[in-house]
């Protein structure tokens, strides 16, 4: 292999090592304080790709059927920012909630957690 050859190659292989998406979450912990049983309590988590290649988010994995969560299905361009709604029936809850989602994604840190607590009162 010349040294041309070697030097093209290397700086390929380090320019796809840091050619990646970055899922920034501007606040990843989320306190509904104290709500009735039965409420529907809706959190937002806005993120930005803090990367330098488009961030495509593919899932987003709740602990418990009582939590729903929509997400980007486009994907998120470098500098660019989206939101992901988390929605928790407290119907089948009570007391202290301490509930994480893992959103799956292409940064090479997935899946991230986002996280949400609180109290349901009877």
């Amino acid at each position: 292999m010349s040294k041309s050859t070697f030097f093209s190659l290397l700086i390929c292989l380090s320019f796809n090592l840091f050619s990646q998406p970055q899922l920034k979450f501007a606040d990843a912990k989320q306190n509904f304080g104290f709500v009735k049983k039965g409420e529907q309590v809706k959190l937002l988590y806005t993120f930005t790709n803090a990367g330098n290649q488009p961030l495509i988010i593919t899932d987003a994995i709740a602990e418990c059927s009582c939590t729903k969560v929509n997400f980007p299905k486009e994907p998120i361009q470098l500098g660019k920012s989206g939101t992901i709604e988390v929605m928790f029936d407290t119907a089948p809850t009570y007391d202290r909630q301490d509930r994480t989602v893992e959103v799956i994604s292409n940064d090479t840190k997935s899946p991230t957690k986002i996280r949400f607590k609180g109290v349901v009162l009877k």
